[in-house]
C-alpha cells in the first residue's frame, strides 16, 4: 500500500498557511484542496503538462483576492501575501517529511475553469504535497557572499 499524507499532517500544513502574516492582517488568500485524481490530472495538464503533479496525494491551489486591499498602491500585495502563506505550508510539509514544490507555471484561465474559481480571484500557485518517491541530492546554492550584502549593495556582509 502506498503511503499518503495523513489527515492530521494535512491539517497542520494548512494551519501553517492560515497563520502566515499578511499586510494589515488582511489575509487575502483562500485555498482549494484537491484530492481527486481527475481534477489533479487536469491541473497537471494546465500546468504546462507537468504530469508528475497528478501523482501528489493532494494539490493545494492558492488564490489571492485583490479586493481586500483598499489602496490603489497595493499592487500585487494579494499575491505576495498569499505566497508567504504558501511558503509557510512548504516549510510545514517539509518539516513533516513530505515532498512539495510550489508551482507557478500554469494557465490561470484553465485552472479557474477546472475548479470553478471566480474571475475576481487570482490563482497564485499550486502546491502538490505527497510522500516523496525519491531523495534527490540537494541542488547547488550560491555562496552567502553572493546574495547577502552589508548596508549597501555590493558590500560584503561580514558575519
Amino acid at each position: 500500500m502506498q503511503a499518503t499524507v495523513k489527515s492530521r499532517d494535512l491539517r497542520r500544513i494548512l494551519r501553517a498557511g492560515r497563520l502566515a502574516p499578511s499586510g494589515g492582517n488582511c489575509q487575502p488568500w483562500s485555498f482549494i484542496v484537491v484530492n481527486q485524481l481527475e481534477p489533479k490530472k487536469a491541473l497537471s495538464i494546465a500546468s504546462d503538462d507537468q504530469r508528475w503533479i497528478s501523482d501528489a496525494d493532494v494539490v493545494v491551489v492558492a488564490l489571492g483576492d485583490p479586493s481586500v486591499y483598499s489602496s490603489r498602491s497595493a499592487g500585487n500585495r494579494h499575491k505576495q501575501d498569499t505566497m508567504i502563506a504558501v511558503e509557510h505550508m512548504v516549510l510545514a510539509a517539509t518539516a513533516l517529511g513530505y515532498g512539495t514544490c510550489w508551482i507557478g507555471a500554469f494557465k490561470e484561465d484553465e485552472v479557474k475553469r477546472i475548479l470553478r474559481i471566480p474571475e475576481s480571484l487570482a490563482v497564485v500557485a499550486l502546491l502538490p504535497i505527497g510522500v516523496p518517491g525519491e531523495d534527490p541530492p540537494a541542488k547547488p546554492r550560491k555562496h552567502l557572499r553572493e546574495v547577502f550584502f552589508g548596508e549597501t549593495y555590493g558590500v560584503p556582509l561580514e558575519l
